[in-house]
């Protein structure tokens, strides 16, 4: 049996398929009739290729990160049928649960596409592994990542995506302290703790250059040093940083081209963001050869001052017209799990980097 990154990012990625199908999670009502009852209902007249897709492309992952789960820890001798199985399972539940809510339509149709999905998953990743792919990534983690690596690397793949949702600052993840200001005064409503709070509707000040400065090398450097948790070669320290450095670059002008066009993919590289990925950059290079311990140090210092600097800026002022776009659009419950995925993400890693320090076999 191996440790393997496929069953937290499974986990992951079930949760996010629950969030996906029944968001918006309100107005719940019973029609009367069996949840089940769709099953039995007419073929539909029309179909349309986006639902087509979504439908068989949003549980191939799923399937494929169940079955290499399975291949890697020898917990079933059925890495086709039971991601198959596991899906269809997940894919009736939310069908069911859809017959529930006003927005939402159950429909037999996605659930066999859904099927299809994460059968078609698990059968790929069996075919990856009787190609040998699945051993020669075994064997490149092996050399490249140190033991009990598994929670960093899945923090790491979920890092791109968290920047997908449109920051107050560019690589700004964890601002959550207003919004949990405002729902914890809801909740303390006609109560005596409702005076220990903030003063509700209190206008945040936009943060000055210097401060963006400081939350866009973080925002960059958090990722390169929990990067270097994992991997100890310098030469790698070095590749993993340039690829970090790329892909937020690439993930940020992503989410500004779906957020406000294409025309402004690369609107929000201005001074302050130029000069903080500069910086990143060189800091990373600087702290190439520190010992982990040492790297996990830095990493809950870093996290310290930028979630500290990123809860004092208030929401991006394109915030309430890119939701309201979302919203009229296919992507509103993709870009709600991205949202959530860039609140969680700074204190996930917290959490990651806090158990590599009280761990007493890390090595230096």
């Amino acid at each position: 049996m191996h440790k393997t990154a496929a069953w937290p990012l499974a986990l992951i990625y079930i949760g996010l398929i629950v969030y996906a199908s029944l968001y918006p999670f309100g107005e719940w009502r019973d029609q009367g009739i069996a949840p089940w009852a769709f099953l039995s209902a007419p073929w539909p007249r029309y179909w349309t290729g986006f639902d087509v897709t979504i439908n068989v492309l949003g549980y191939i992952p799923l399937g494929g990160l169940l079955a290499l789960s399975a291949l890697r820890t020898g917990r079933s001798r059925h890495p086709v049928l039971m991601p198959a199985l596991v899906g269809g399972v997940l894919a009736l539940t939310m069908e069911c649960l859809q017959g529930y809510l006003p927005v939402r339509v159950a429909s037999r149709e996605d659930l066999l596409l859904n099927l299809g999905g994460a059968w078609a998953g698990a059968v790929g990743t069996l075919v990856l592994e009787k190609m040998g792919a699945i051993d020669r990534w075994s064997r490149l983690r092996a050399r490249w990542f140190v033991d009990h690596s598994r929670g960093g690397l899945v923090l790491l793949a979920l890092w791109p995506m968290a920047l997908l949702f449109p920051a107050a600052v560019p690589f700004g993840l964890g601002q959550v302290l207003d919004r949990l200001e405002g729902a914890w005064s809801e909740w303390m409503i006609d109560s005596p703790f409702l005076e220990w709070l903030p003063t509700p509707g209190l206008e945040l000040r936009a943060l000055v250059p210097g401060a963006e400065l400081v939350c866009v090398t973080l925002g960059l450097l958090i990722p390169c040093l929990l990067g270097f948790c994992v991997v100890r070669a310098i030469g790698r320290r070095l590749v993993l940083a340039l690829l970090v450095l790329a892909l937020g670059v690439a993930a940020t002008g992503l989410s500004a081209a779906l957020s406000w066009g294409p025309a402004h993919a690369w609107a929000w590289l201005d001074l302050p963001t130029q000069l903080g990925l500069a910086a990143a950059a060189v800091l990373a290079l600087l702290l190439l050869a520190i010992p982990v311990r040492a790297s996990a140090a830095l990493v809950l210092l870093a996290l310290g001052i930028y979630l500290s600097l990123l809860n004092q800026a208030p929401e991006s002022p394109y915030f309430a017209q890119t939701l309201q776009a979302w919203e009229q659009g296919r992507f509103i419950r993709f870009n709600g799990l991205a949202q959530w995925v860039g609140w969680l993400w700074p204190y996930g890693t917290l959490v990651y980097v806090l158990s590599l320090v009280w761990r007493r076999d890390t090595k230096n």
